[in-house]
């Protein structure tokens, strides 16, 4: 066994010492979208306000082609669905947070009053040698204009020559009262993949886990990671969402979907598949106390063997 660990270290280390890192970050802001581009080509855009949330779209993957759906922020194209418009490109929110649903976005009128999760400024907008990051200060806010919580999350992109990723750190902060994260599959960390790599498809999509479940039976596991892979243009790409060990409740569950939905969730229990081996539902974070939580996406060619998801996982360890 002890060979066995040496010689997996040995094989990782060799692994990351042939990566070739890109050589060139900028970030372009104007108000309150931050453009993130990669050796001068766009891999990213921050959008302080899309609907109700803050989300990154477009996402270009190591191959140059997007690779999270484009509805709603722009018409359905070929293979989207037009449905779940809450579920835009890669965001952060919840179904039920002191009894507001922060997750579901409906038809409104621009008269309505909805619950948000509002920009509230840049902490940081910086470039460095091998990587861009973004720090931001958010407010949840009850349909009434009162802040339920806020956040403070630090995006760090990141990229070799056979993947790019974004390490996304969140520190939920209970600033006005307690706050109660609900027992919901209906959220939270998450992404929706480009239709066409999506599993209902029925154009080589997959899902698949840290503990080797695939498809439908990944839906509600808890497991260290989860990939979905896919065409995009008539390459095999994928998507790896990775749950830090530091998490509370790590491996969480995950509301993976076939039709190309796909979750961390930490706060998932009761609409889950009964497990012996977790515990999760609701929790509340107290007055004046924070939650962190850490989570790396990856975006790669191949499938989740191909594109090395567990080496990056275990990279994202250290």
């Amino acid at each position: 066994m002890i060979r066995s660990i040496a010689m997996s270290g040995l094989l990782i280390a060799t692994f990351f010492g042939t990566r070739g890192l890109a050589t060139e970050w900028s970030l372009e802001q104007n108000g309150d979208h931050v453009r993130v581009n990669i050796d001068g080509k766009l891999f990213t855009e921050y959008i302080a306000l899309s609907a109700r949330k803050p989300i990154l779209w477009p996402i270009i993957g190591p191959t140059g082609k997007p690779m999270t759906r484009a509805y709603p922020m722009r018409p359905a194209g070929e293979h989207e669905a037009s449905d779940h418009l809450h579920h835009r490109s890669l965001w952060f929110t919840h179904g039920i947070i002191n009894g507001i649903d922060f997750w579901s976005e409906r038809e409104a009128k621009a008269t309505d009053r909805v619950p948000m999760v509002q920009h509230r400024d840049f902490r940081t907008i910086q470039t460095k040698k091998d990587c861009a990051i973004i720090t931001t200060r958010n407010d949840w806010l009850a349909p009434t204009g009162q802040r339920v919580l806020e956040d403070e999350r630090t995006m760090t992109f990141r990229a070799d020559d056979l993947a790019r990723w974004i390490d996304f750190a969140i520190t939920l902060k209970a600033t006005d009262g307690n706050v109660t994260f609900g027992d919901t599959k209906e959220g939270t960390f998450g992404v929706r993949v480009a239709g066409t790599m999506k599993v209902d498809a029925k154009m080589g999509g997959k899902i698949v886990n840290s503990c080797g479940q695939t498809d439908e039976d990944a839906w509600g596991q808890p497991a260290e990671w989860v990939d979905y892979s896919g065409p995009v243009d008539g390459e095999r790409v994928g998507i790896a969402i990775m749950s830090h060990p530091s998490n509370f409740r790590h491996p969480c569950r995950w509301h993976v979907r076939t039709y190309g939905l796909f979750t961390a969730n930490p706060f998932g229990e009761a609409d889950f598949p009964k497990s012996p081996n977790i515990q999760q539902g609701k929790v509340t974070i107290d007055q004046g106390k924070t939650l962190p939580l850490k989570y790396r996406v990856l975006f790669h060619r191949g499938d989740a063997t191909e594109g090395h998801v567990a080496d990056y996982y275990n990279d994202f360890l250290k």
